[in-house]
C-alpha cells in the first residue's frame, strides 16, 4: 500500500490544472466519499500492525497534499479571474459599429447650409399652436379646409390649440419679437390628419424661409429659388406656375426640370419631365398688418417645402413610411453620408 501511496502522491503533485471544472473532478477524485483516500482508509484495517504506523502517516500526508493542492489551485484560479477582469487600456480599443445620419437630417442639414451661405439664420417655435399664429395671423379666413378637425389634429377647443400644420406659424412668433431686415429659416415637423400611405404620412418635416427687407421682390425670390435648386439638385432650370396660398400674394409652385433619362424619371414626372419641389411668393400685406410690420415700407416672400419629398427625389425612395418605422437595413444605407 505504501507504494500505491506513493504513486498518489506523485500524481497530485503533478496535477496543475487551474479550470474549475477540472479541480473539482480532482476533489471528487480524491476527498469524496466515493475517492480513493476513502477507499484506502478502508482498506487500512487489513493492513498488518506493524505497517500501520507507516501505512497510517502516509495516508494522512496524501489527504493534506490533496486538500492543500485544491485550496491552492482554487486561489489562483480566483488571481487568474481577477486579472482577466482587469481591463488593459494600454490595448487598442474594441471596434464600435458605426452609425449613420437619418436621411431626413442629412437633407435638412444640407438645405440649411445652403440656405445659410447666402444670409438666412434659424429660427424655432413650439409644435403645439394656438389659432392665432397658425391660423389667423396668416390670413387663413374661417372656412379654409385646414380649420377643420378633418385635416387638423386638434388638442383641444374654445380656445382652439392644436398640433401645427406647418412651420409658418414659427415665421409669425418671429416677426412678433424682431423687426426687419432678416433673413430666416424655419424646419421642423408638422401634422395633418392624413391617410398614411407611400405618399403621405400624419407627421412629416417642413422647412420654411422667409425675407423681409425694403424693396424686396418677386426677382429676388426666384433667383434665390434658383440658386438653391442648382446647389440642392445640380439642375438650373426651373418654372414657377401661379398658385394660391392665403399667406402669399401672389403666390406659385416651383416646378424643376428632372428630365427623362431613365424609366424612373418618367414615372416621377408623369412623363413631363418636371417635377414640383416647393411653393412660395409674396407676403401678403395683410400678414405683416397682423404682425405689426407696415408693408408700405417692407415687403419680403415666403417659400417652404417638405423635407421627406426632397429626400424621396435625392435617394430615390419610393415609400415615405420606410423613414419612420426604424429598420436598420434601410438606415445603415446612408452610413457614407454626412
Amino acid at each position: 500500500m505504501i507504494e500505491k501511496i506513493q504513486k498518489l502522491l506523485e500524481e497530485v503533485a503533478r496535477f496543475n490544472q487551474q479550470e474549475e471544472k477540472q479541480i473539482e473532478e480532482f476533489r471528487l477524485k480524491f476527498l469524496s466519499k466515493k475517492g480513493i483516500l476513502n477507499d484506502l482508509f478502508a482498506d487500512f484495517k487489513n493492513v498488518p500492525s506493524e505497517e500501520k504506523k507507516d501505512v497510517g502517516q502516509a495516508l494522512n500526508q496524501l489527504k493534506q497534499a490533496a486538500a492543500e493542492k485544491i485550496e491552492a489551485l482554487k486561489n489562483q484560479s480566483k488571481e487568474n479571474e481577477v486579472q482577466r477582469n482587469v481591463q488593459d487600456y494600454t490595448k487598442p480599443g474594441l471596434p464600435s459599429p458605426v452609425g449613420a445620419r437619418h436621411p431626413i437630417n442629412i437633407v435638412k442639414n444640407r438645405i440649411i447650409e445652403i440656405f445659410k451661405r447666402i444670409g438666412f439664420s434659424l429660427s424655432d417655435g413650439p409644435e403645439i399652436e394656438d389659432d392665432w399664429h397658425n391660423f389667423t395671423a396668416l390670413n387663413l379666413p374661417d372656412y379654409h379646409p385646414a380649420r377643420d378637425m378633418q385635416d387638423t389634429f386638434f388638442v383641444q377647443q374654445n380656445p382652439d390649440v392644436l398640433l401645427r400644420t406647418h412651420t409658418s406659424s414659427v415665421q409669425i412668433r418671429y416677426m412678433e419679437n424682431h423687426q426687419p431686415p432678416f433673413r430666416i429659416l424655419s424646419p421642423g415637423r408638422v401634422y395633418r390628419n392624413e391617410a398614411i400611405s407611400a405618399r403621405s404620412h400624419c407627421m412629416f418635416h417642413q422647412i420654411e424661409g422667409l425675407y423681409i427687407d425694403k424693396e424686396v421682390s418677386f426677382a429676388d425670390l426666384k433667383q434665390t429659388l434658383q440658386y438653391f435648386t442648382t446647389e440642392l439638385f445640380g439642375k438650373s432650370k426651373i418654372r414657377l406656375r401661379p398658385s394660391y396660398f392665403p399667406f402669399t400674394e401672389p403666390s406659385a409652385e416651383v416646378d424643376v426640370y428632372w428630365g427623362l433619362n431613365s424609366e424612373t424619371d418618367y414615372r416621377m414626372t408623369k412623363g413631363t419631365g418636371w417635377l414640383e419641389i416647393m411653393g412660395c411668393g409674396m407676403v401678403d400685406p395683410n400678414v405683416l398688418k397682423n404682425v405689426s410690420i407696415n408693408p408700405e415700407e417692407y415687403s419680403g416672400f415666403a417659400f417652404g417645402m417638405g423635407i421627406e419629398r426632397i429626400a424621396l427625389l435625392l435617394y430615390q425612395i419610393d415609400d415615405i413610411r420606410l423613414y419612420f418605422e426604424n429598420d436598420l437595413r434601410f438606415l445603415q444605407q446612408f452610413q457614407s453620408e454626412r
